[in-house]
């Protein structure tokens, strides 16, 4: 087995923890220890009720998650909050949670990691300031919109919605992964004609028709679980006594 310090050390120096801006409630890195050894990882995007179920079930010893425990910010340890605290803790499973640092690395990353399984066959650099990093990658591109569309479909796996408010042939494209669709405004200022994110708000289809720009709902679970699979990817190959499995609970969003 492999020490949990070992990991935590490992994923923290890869992925900048301490250096990449984030929301206070992402709380990232471990977020909840175990007796201090790893043999099982699952992977995850939301560290839920149903998710820490499932990987107890499955054995696992550390739990690797996009979305941690404390998104809603501090909570009384009751009802499901105590449930699932009291089910890790019995189960002896530790849990790591990695938000923006696992947005945007540039090889483990859900926006490189999406843009790769995109296969645009073009140099990709990052794009979109955020504070004081580049929270996004573009790629310049030679294609029809409905060939993207498809494009993100399958490297996804899950139904997209298209805001067709830019040109039909696709020449600049840009990904922000998860719920980027409320900086509509600030991503037409980049000059893409097309933006691909998770998710949005109502109003900003109809900000995207009147900028000009495409604009593809790929769902915020589906465009997030990249991150999390390659990161236990790394682990398991820096770490060969690991193996690990990922937890698919879509929320459809």
């Amino acid at each position: 087995m492999t020490e949990l310090s070992t990991l935590v050390s490992a994923a923290n120096d890869w992925l900048k923890i301490d250096a990449i801006p984030d929301y206070p409630q992402a709380l990232n890195g471990l977020q909840l220890e175990n007796s201090g050894k790893v043999k099982k990882i699952v992977a995850a995007v939301d560290a839920c009720l149903p998710v820490i179920e499932q990987a107890c079930e499955k054995g696992a010893d550390l739990l690797v998650v996009h979305h941690g425990m404390f998104w809603q910010g501090a909570q009384n340890i009751t009802d499901s909050v105590y449930r699932k605290l009291k089910l890790a803790m019995d189960h002896d499973l530790a849990i790591y949670s990695a938000h923006i640092p696992l947005d945007v690395h540039p090889e483990m990353g859900n926006n490189a990691q999406l843009m790769q399984a995109l296969d645009l066959n073009s140099e990709i650099c990052s794009f979109f300031p955020w504070k004081g990093i580049e929270l996004g990658l573009q790629s310049d591109v030679d294609l029809d919109r409905s060939e993207l569309v498809e494009k993100v479909r399958g490297a996804t796996g899950a139904e997209v919605h298209l805001c067709p408010g830019g040109p039909e042939r696709i020449q600049k494209v840009g990904v922000i992964t998860g719920g980027a669709g409320s900086e509509i405004f600030d991503i037409a200022a980049t000059g893409i004609d097309t933006f691909i994110t998770g998710e949005g708000p109502h109003w900003s289809y109809t900000a995207a028709e009147e900028l000009g720009i495409n604009l593809i709902y790929a769902g915020h679970y589906a465009t997030e679980t990249f991150g999390v699979k390659a990161l236990s990817e790394k682990w398991c190959a820096e770490f060969p006594d690991l193996s690990w499995e990922f937890v698919d609970h879509p929320t459809g969003l």
